[in-house]
């Protein structure tokens, strides 16, 4: 049974990842709440199953001539220094922690959503 629940969690939470809505913040609270998965292994399981779809995407972005170069490594020299930065803490730091700072990070992202929504209205 836990096969076809991790499935369905994954199809969930890949249709936002796949629509470009940042499929981590509904992949990693599946995993936690329904699935009953460390925070640990699903931070990293949504970050494993990033790669391959980053690769995907840049690819199409590329062949659909939608990349911008010209200053891309003021991005990514910066975006691989945290990335590592972020690897190792979250190696070091405990599940607990993690769990809260990303329930932090979901709450900010909502009043950073919910401040748009009144902006426009």
């Amino acid at each position: 049974m836990s096969f076809y629940l991790y499935l369905m969690l994954g199809f969930i939470g890949g249709i936002p990842a796949g629509m470009g809505m940042g499929g981590g913040t509904v992949t990693i609270p599946l995993l936690v709440l329904v699935g009953g998965v460390e925070q640990k292994i699903a931070q990293c399981a949504n970050l494993f199953s990033f790669l391959p779809m980053s690769v995907g995407a840049l690819k199409t972005h590329a062949e659909n001539g939608l990349l911008e170069t010209q200053g891309i490594w003021w991005i990514v020299l910066p975006a691989l220094a945290l990335s590592a930065l972020g690897t190792w803490a979250a190696a070091v730091l405990p599940s607990q922690i993690l769990r809260k700072g990303f329930g932090i990070f979901l709450i900010g992202l909502a009043l950073v959503g919910f401040s748009r929504v009144l902006k426009k209205g």
